[in-house]
């Protein structure tokens, strides 16, 4: 994929990947491989981490769809190579401000049901401590899927 196209995203909006029976399978290993190397590259490159979650919910049995979701994530870091987790410069004067967002989305996935909660933490302007993930439970209501997110994201916080 050297010499491919860049993509503006990782993921395309409203990305939709239930089980697609129908699809043609691909082979499972180059897959594990490729989404293996996406989630280490995580570790610096935050943004990516929802789409590389969502593909690896298929490592079982992937389909051309979940490949080529997948590469889009590749052609979006082929793109945008100079982005990253950055801090200040030492010289720098900062100050040092402590900020935290979370965020939920309700009954996400409309599989279970389950909301996807997150948060971001930042100190200096640069992130420190980031996660995306699936509720434990079913939130009832958009106000109950913002708590439980605002939960998860206090205790990290603490």
């Amino acid at each position: 994929m050297q010499n491919c196209k860049s993509a503006s995203t990782p993921v395309e909006g409203n990305l939709k990947t239930e089980e697609e029976e129908l699809g043609k399978l691909v082979d499972s290993t180059l897959y594990r491989q490729l989404v293996g190397c996406l989630r280490f590259i995580c570790h610096n490159r935050p943004e990516i981490t929802y789409g590389v979650g969502v593909i690896s919910k298929y490592m079982a049995n992937p389909t051309q769809a979940h490949l080529i979701a997948a590469k889009r994530i590749m052609r979006y870091l082929k793109g945008h190579l100079c982005f990253g987790v950055l801090f200040p410069n030492q010289k720098q004067k900062c100050e040092a401000v402590f900020l935290g967002y979370s965020d939920s989305d309700w009954c996400g996935d409309k599989v279970d049901r389950r909301s996807t909660s997150g948060y971001l933490f930042t100190i200096f302007g640069a992130p420190i401590s980031w996660s995306s993930r699936k509720q434990d439970v079913v939130a009832l209501s958009t106000c109950g899927a913002e708590y439980i997110a605002a939960c998860h994201a206090t205790c990290q916080g603490l």
